[in-house]
């Protein structure tokens, strides 16, 4: 009985990891045919044409080109959450009140806005809803809503670290922390498609930003302790 289980089992498995690999090969080219014609010039056809198959033999896959677009939105979500957690993970080794606000929100920010500037195709799919007609399925949007919990998870553990204002809500924080790295994002796709992450017009502007960020949900108290004169080598306050 063991062998007949063992032995069709693995042609079993054989078609689920060939299915799942050309999955990936289907997914692989249309990313880069998002990102040299543009999202909404994705083609099926192109695809097939690239794998040496017809047309409609990307049905078995993907039964519509709606379709496509879901698994490639959440794919790049997945990237982007992956690439947001190992800086989380960089992080943890580090005491959260050993720095500043803007400090700990600069290093987030930098690694957000370097992937989507990087990542042009997938940062237009994500952000900016190229394709009439195109809504995500739950499911691809999962990671997104991991994602933004994530960040909703960090700002309460700096208020209670006491790094951010407790008179504030972390929704409201997060609320405006999205439109600030959604605006950069956009403004630089849009305006300096050309430009790197290390000298477009609008990702240099970041430290500026998150620094008035920073300025105006900072905790005022903690912020007054970092102003706090340095004492002189007598025990009392410098003066100027």
């Amino acid at each position: 009985m063991l062998s007949v289980v063992t032995t069709e089992a693995v042609p079993v498995d054989r078609r689920h990891r060939r299915r799942l690999e050309t999955i990936e090969e289907v997914l692989e080219h249309a990313a880069e045919i998002m990102a040299t014609d543009g999202v909404a010039g994705l083609s099926l056809g192109e695809i097939a044409r690239r794998m040496g198959i017809r047309p409609p033999s990307l049905y078995v896959y993907f039964p519509s080109k709606h379709a496509l677009y879901d698994a490639l939105f959440a794919r790049g979500w997945r990237e982007l959450l992956a690439t947001m957690r190992a800086q989380e993970a960089a992080a943890q080794s580090e005491p959260v009140g050993t720095t500043d606000l803007a400090d700990v929100m600069l290093r987030y920010a930098r690694v957000f806005v370097r992937w989507a500037v990087e990542h042009p195709s997938y940062a237009q799919l994500l952000f900016w809803r190229p394709v009439p007609g195109f809504r995500p399925s739950d499911e691809a949007y999962a990671p997104a809503v991991e994602l933004y919990d994530a960040g909703l998870e960090r700002l309460t553990r700096l208020q209670d670290s006491g790094l951010v204002r407790t008179d504030v809500d972390a929704a409201h924080v997060q609320r405006d922390w999205t439109v600030l790295l959604s605006g950069v994002v956009s403004q630089q796709l849009a305006n300096g498609p050309d430009e790197s992450f290390d000298h477009g017009r609008f990702t240099t502007a970041l430290p500026d930003l998150v620094a008035m960020f920073a300025a105006h949900y900072e905790n005022p108290l903690r912020a007054r302790a970092a102003k706090k004169p340095t004492p002189s080598r007598r025990g009392h306050a410098s003066k100027r």
